[in-house]
């Protein structure tokens, strides 16, 4: 079972059916501590600001919740704001914690650039990652964000956008992948990533 995190944010019966499309025959959207624990995948959405996604995560114990998925090694896919939840904190939000999981910051996009960054745009692979296995080089996916991350360690990001500049568009590591774009809104490029992780994570 694949299980997208229900913390009252984001277009969760959107994902659902992306998923399914990509040929996952078991989906279930919950909040509920036990399914999540017991899933073969974990999917953590996340639409609007950080500050209010990380607070509704935090109370709803669902933050711990996550954090132990991931140190069992549950393969974790983070979306949009949920990737950035990934991350130690926001300047959208300050002095509230995201999920310490990868460190780094989440920082406002920068220089000459309309923000925020909506639409298409081309997205450059900087090293594979499995879960990104049916996705070629140079796709284009849907962007909608304000703000991208910036890891400590730049060997964790797996792809980049430009937007006056390169900005981080995929973090990855062992069992985790973050995606800046929507993928449930990126038509058949989106399908194809999302499809990659259902195959990859359904053993």
């Amino acid at each position: 079972m694949i299980a997208i995190v229900d913390y009252g944010v984001g277009n969760l019966a959107s994902l659902d059916a992306a998923l399914r499309r990509a040929g996952a025959d078991d989906v279930r959207i919950t909040g509920s501590h036990v399914d999540l624990l017991a899933a073969k995948a974990v999917v953590l959405p996340g639409v609007g600001r950080f500050g209010h996604c990380a607070s509704e995560l935090r109370r709803l114990g669902l933050d711990v919740i996550v954090r132990i998925a991931r140190d069992r090694r549950i393969p974790l896919l983070g979306l949009c704001v949920g990737m950035q939840l990934f991350f130690d904190e926001s300047e959208e939000d300050p002095g509230t914690p995201g999920l310490g999981i990868c460190r780094g910051r989440v920082r406002r996009l920068g220089g000459d650039v309309r923000v925020p960054h909506t639409g298409w745009n081309q997205v450059r692979l900087l090293r594979p990652h499995p879960w990104l296995a049916g996705v070629p080089d140079g796709a284009y996916f849907y962007f909608v964000h304000s703000y991208a991350v910036e890891p400590v360690d730049a060997r964790a990001i797996v792809a980049s956008v430009d937007h006056g500049g390169p900005v981080t568009a995929a973090v990855g590591g062992d069992g985790l992948l973050g995606l800046q774009f929507h993928p449930e809104k990126s038509g058949a490029m989106g399908t194809s990533a999302l499809r990659s992780f259902v195959r990859a994570t359904a053993g």
